[in-house]
């Protein structure tokens, strides 16, 4: 009964079940054709939309502070894009929403894109 009591009190120790660990992908992209690169950027919006994400990070200012690019660290575009869940951010790279995206990426830039799974 205490256990009970001291949930109902402190509401953010009770839990409906595991929480999924968040899931990110991380991109740094260096674009070589930014006309035809536009196209990737209308159809990765709405397939990140579509299967849950949000961009947490999507080419700002980027302050190199370790470690060498190969161009100047301005040119690099760093973006970070949060899932709800590795499966979510694993099945969006999947889609085949993304794959008509990642054809235009890969063709006008050169880079590199990982997931992480969150604490």
């Amino acid at each position: 009964m205490e256990n009970v009591i001291e949930c109902l009190r402190f509401p953010r120790y009770f839990s409906l079940g595991p929480k999924m660990p968040k899931a990110y992908v991380v991109a740094e992209v260096l674009i070589s054709n930014p006309a035809a690169y536009e196209g990737y950027r209308a159809l990765s919006t709405a397939s990140v939309a579509q299967h849950g994400g949000n961009f947490i990070a999507r080419g700002g200012k980027r302050d190199q502070r370790e470690g060498h690019d190969v161009a100047h660290s301005d040119a690099w575009r760093t973006v970070i894009i949060e899932f709800p869940s590795l499966k979510q951010a694993q099945d969006w790279y999947e889609s085949a929403e993304y794959q008509k995206a990642k054809e235009i990426r890969v063709a006008n830039s050169i880079g590199r894109l990982f997931i992480v799974e969150g604490v």
